[in-house]
């Protein structure tokens, strides 16, 4: 059941809720929190695809929030709000709002939003792009207990990383943290098979991506060794190595979709490390309300602590390239001595009769 409201207020949208909700015959509220989307008309479409398959998991109610853009200044100073209702098979478990903002009410969306959070259930923000700087401060995620970013779509995701770590507060996440999950989990497994002590570790995923950097920072944290970051072609993740005591770990992935765990003294074996969808992402995050000290503990690490620690990880490569640049200078400066003897000689010689006549 689909309605559209133009020009309208929230008052007429709970209402809308009510009478579409007795329509399709199911008047009680059966949701268990409220999901706000805040994203752009181009992102919406696949935001709200993957909020409903996500609401399979968890019933919640669906506010997508749109900030339209006008074009002349008459049009930005008229206020106007667009709603759309979903219930029934176009919301898929839950309810579905879908709001479009016009004019000056684009600076006041907490406004429009505060009458149709559910009482009594926790709030969750998202914004699948264009996250501000400080998710807790903003006048949406100031409403809610959880604030989900997604630095993996922003223009520079790897400088995202440190806004985010300078203005975390408790109930900040972000998906590039949720993607490498099913690896921290399969890489502590791997551990706990062996008795051994880890000395270093290498994570290697394609470029500008934040997951890299935020798994070479966990196990940085919690192993205390040196980690350093390496480039491929992806996608994404697609091997970490961690050198022990008793041999190599690796763990890798070059397709994206099965792994090989590599395990001195082991037979490999394949472990099924598919990259999810949104949905399911979002479904992870959903389950649990409460402060990620681990991610907080790892995003408070620092890049410019990692890369330090990294260069450790490689001293022969270091050591080679010094070799490579003294044999190639020695080379380039070996034939001037040979030419510039003559030269040498002559201020020598000018300076013997100075210090005669000096004597005299």
């Amino acid at each position: 059941m689909k309605t559209d409201l133009t020009d309208t207020t929230s008052s007429k949208i709970n209402k809308a809720l009510v009478l579409g909700r007795r329509a399709i015959g199911t008047p009680a509220v059966g949701m268990v929190l409220t999901l706000v989307i805040v994203t752009d008309e181009e992102n919406a479409y696949d935001a709200l695809k993957a909020a409903n398959e996500a609401s399979r998991e968890h019933p919640s109610r669906t506010l997508v929030v749109i900030k339209r853009v006008s074009r002349s200044p008459r049009d930005r100073a008229k206020a106007r709000l667009d709603a759309e209702v979903r219930l029934g098979a176009d919301a898929s478990t839950g309810e579905t709002v879908v709001l479009r903002l016009y004019g000056e009410v684009v600076d006041h969306a907490q406004s429009v939003v505060l009458p149709l959070l559910l009482p009594d259930a926790p709030v969750v923000v998202w914004w699948p792009v264009n996250a501000p700087s400080d998710p807790a401060n903003d006048p949406l995620g100031a409403l809610a207990q959880r604030r989900v970013t997604d630095t993996y779509a922003a223009e520079q995701p790897i400088q995202e990383l440190t806004a985010r770590a300078d203005a975390y507060t408790p109930g900040d996440t972000d998906l590039s943290w949720t993607r490498i999950t099913p690896w921290r989990s399969m890489l502590a497994a791997a551990l706990d098979q062996v008795v051994c002590e880890v000395t270093s570790a290498e994570v290697e995923g394609e470029e500008f991506n934040p997951s890299v950097e935020l798994l070479a920072m966990w196990l940085a944290d919690r192993l205390k060794v040196p980690v350093r970051r390496s480039k491929s072609a992806g996608p994404g993740l697609t091997s970490v190595r961690m050198e022990t005591s008793a041999g190599p770990i690796v763990l890798d992935r070059p397709d994206g979709s099965l792994a090989t765990l590599s395990i001195e003294g082991q037979p490999d074996r394949a472990v099924a490390l598919k990259r999810r969808d949104t949905s399911e992402l979002i479904a992870e995050e959903l389950r649990r309300l409460d402060p990620d000290d681990t991610y907080a503990t790892a995003l408070r690490f620092g890049l410019e602590r990692l890369d330090e620690e990294a260069a450790v990880t490689a001293p022969e490569t270091v050591v080679d390239t010094v070799v490579e640049t003294v044999v190639e200078t020695v080379a380039e400066t070996a034939p001037e001595p040979a030419a510039e003897p003559a030269p040498a000689a002559k201020p020598a010689a000018k300076k013997t009769p100075a210090k005669k006549a000096a004597a005299k």
